[in-house]
C-alpha cells in the first residue's frame, strides 16, 4: 500500500453518523474505525456505548450495520481464520479480542499471543491473565482490558456464579482490583454482575473505561452476548439478559421444516412420485432404440 502523505488534509469517511478514523495497526495495517481508544477515553460520563459478542460472521455484519459500538471476539491461536472471518465482517467496529485464561504459562507467551491477535486485527486484548501479565503487556504497547466483579473461570475464589460486591468487603476489593489494573497499565475492564448502585460508583472513580455486563447502567459500555440478546439457545438464559428476538425458536421451527422435508422426500422416492417428468432430461425413443442396437452389436 502506497504510503499516506500525512501533509495532505482528506476528510475522513462517514459510516451512518459517525466519521471513521484512519489507523494502523501494530502489524502495520492501514485501516478504519469507529472509535480508537483516546476515544473511548473521552466519551468516560457522556454517554454510554453499546457492545456484542457475535459467534458468527452473519452476526458481526448484523451488529456494525445495526451501529453497534464495540465488540469483543474470541481469539484461538490454533483456529485464527474463525477470528479474522468476524475481522473481515465487521472491518470499521473496535474489537477487544479475547485471549484464553489457561493457553500462556508465561509473561512471554502471554506477550507473544497478544502480539499474534493485534497483528490478526484486534484493537485491544481482553483477558482475565494476572497483572503481571498484563503489566507485561501494557509495557509493550499492547492495549489490554482486564476482569473483575464475577469472573466466571475463577468464581471458585468469590463463592461460584453469584453477584460480587453485595457486602462492603467485596465492593472493596473490585474497586481495589480496579487501581490494580489501573497500575498495571491496562485501558479498560470488564465489569461482570456487580449491584448496580455499586457498579455505578465504582465506575466514577476510575479512569478505567468500564464494561458492565450485568451490572447496570453505571458502567462506560453495555455489553451484551449475541446469544443472549438474539435468543439464539435454549432457555434459560442468564437473568442479565435480554431477547430482542427468539432466533432458537425459529431455528427449531426450521429444523421441524427440515425434518418434513426430508420424511417427504423419501416417501416420494419409495412410492415413485420422485423425481417426476419436470425433473429429468429425456430423449426420444429413437435415440434409444439406436443405443439398444448399438450396445446389441
Amino acid at each position: 500500500m502506497a504510503p499516506i502523505d500525512h501533509n495532505t488534509v482528506v476528510p475522513p469517511p462517514v459510516t451512518g453518523d459517525r466519521p471513521l478514523k484512519r489507523v494502523v495497526s501494530m502489524s502495520g495495517a492501514y485501516g478504519l474505525r469507529n472509535y480508537t481508544i483516546k476515544d473511548l477515553r473521552d466519551l468516560k460520563g457522556v454517554r454510554q456505548l453499546a457492545e456484542t459478542l457475535p459467534f458468527s460472521p452473519e452476526e458481526a455484519v448484523a451488529a456494525e450495520e445495526a451501529g453497534i459500538d464495540t465488540m469483543k471476539v474470541r481469539f484461538d491461536p490454533k483456529a485464527p481464520q474463525s477470528t479474522l472471518d468476524l475481522r473481515s465482517a465487521a472491518p470499521h467496529t473496535f474489537m477487544n479480542y479475547a485471549m484464553s485464561l489457561t493457553a500462556y504459562a508465561s509473561k512471554t507467551e502471554a506477550l507473544r499471543a497478544a502480539f499474534d491477535a493485534m497483528e490478526a486485527g484486534a484493537d485491544s486484548i481482553m483477558c482475565q491473565w494476572n497483572l503481571g501479565f498484563i503489566e507485561t503487556l501494557a509495557t509493550a504497547g499492547v492495549p489490554v482490558q482486564g476482569h473483575v466483579g464475577l469472573v466466571p473461570r475463577k468464581s471458585t475464589w468469590t463463592g461460584g456464579l453469584r453477584a460480587v460486591g453485595k457486602t462492603v468487603d467485596e465492593a472493596l476489593m473490585i474497586h481495589q482490583d480496579m487501581k490494580d489494573h489501573e497500575n498495571a497499565g491496562a485501558w479498560g475492564v470488564e465489569c461482570e454482575v456487580i449491584p448496580a448502585p455499586i457498579m455505578r460508583e465504582l465506575s466514577k472513580r476510575t479512569a478505567l473505561i468500564t464494561s458492565s455486563i450485568g451490572s447496570g447502567s453505571g458502567g462506560d459500555i453495555q455489553f451484551l452476548f449475541a446469544q443472549d440478546l438474539l435468543g439464539d439457545g435454549k432457555p434459560p438464559f442468564p437473568r442479565h439478559g435480554k431477547q430482542y428476538c427468539d432466533l432458537y425458536a425459529m431455528r427449531q421451527k426450521m429444523q421441524e421444516m427440515r425434518v418434513a422435508a426430508f420424511k417427504e422426500y423419501v416417501a416420494e422416492v419409495q412410492s415413485g412420485a420422485f423425481p417426476g417428468p419436470e425433473h429429468i432430461v429425456d430423449v426420444g425413443q429413437d435415440v434409444v432404440d439406436g443405443f439398444l442396437e448399438a450396445i446389441d452389436e
